[in-house]
């Protein structure tokens, strides 16, 4: 049996997945960085990535901010922030997920499972981040930082293949422009403590809900529900 072939969600395919992503990431802090919260409360509140997901965080924006300020010395301020909100924004790192295969390894609750919770972006890009939180405790800074920029590297040098995910809201009205569709709107609600909002977004085109997507910003939400919603409107077998 090959890696390819190996069943998701063993030991042997996390090492499988530690190989693929380059890093020497130990099993066990690998498998609680694949661990949503919605598995770990099904199985007795067993720890979940959420810590890891804020330290990731925190190591993905710095790694980006330094390489694009030493890279693009004619650019200003405002187009350096511009660049650095698209690559670490959910929607792009949700296609970074997908382009890894990371979907199929995260350990998800029964609930999770059964709606795609393994291809929702909210969840795929959150994982992300927990990923990038453990390559950081198990193997120290400068790993992490390279890490990171072998996982972003593509959204730059394959604008074809990623261009929706660095502006997602943009594509969809462009796209649903071509199709006749109208302009797309949006629908946000909140929800959680003032200190912990979640945030959901669903698109509107003509009056009618096309997709959703989820983030712990306004912003983010919709960029997660455009995306969603692009990405429907490329299969036309299936558009609402």
């Amino acid at each position: 049996m090959t890696e390819t072939e190996l069943p998701f969600g063993t030991p042997a395919s996390r090492a499988a997945l530690a190989t693929s992503l380059g890093v020497p990431l130990g099993p066990e802090l690998l498998e609680l960085a694949l661990t949503h919260r919605s598995f770990a409360y099904e199985n007795g509140g067993i720890p979940h990535n959420e810590r890891l997901e804020f330290l990731g965080d925190s190591i993905l924006g710095q790694a980006v901010t330094v390489m694009l300020y030493r890279e693009n010395p004619h650019l200003d301020e405002g187009e350096l922030a511009k660049r650095r909100a698209s690559l670490v924004s959910s929607a792009a790192l949700a296609e970074v997920a997908r382009s890894i295969g990371l979907g199929a390894h995260i350990r998800l609750g029964r609930g999770e499972e059964l709606t795609g919770g393994s291809d929702k972006s909210s969840i795929l890009a959150d994982t992300v981040e927990a990923v990038i939180g453990a390559v950081y405790i198990d193997c120290g800074e400068d790993e992490a930082t390279a890490f990171v920029l072998r996982l972003i590297r593509p959204l730059l040098e394959n604008p074809d293949r990623f261009g929706a995910a660095m502006d997602p809201k943009t594509s969809l009205q462009e796209l649903a422009a071509r199709l006749g569709r109208g302009l797309p709107s949006y629908l946000v609600k909140d929800s959680g403590p003032d200190h912990s909002k979640r945030f959901h977004a669903t698109v509107l085109l003509g009056g009618h809900s096309i997709a959703s997507g989820d983030g712990t910003s306004k912003k983010q939400a919709e960029m997660a529900a455009a995306l969603e919603a692009w990405t429907m409107l490329q299969q036309p077998r299936i558009n609402p």
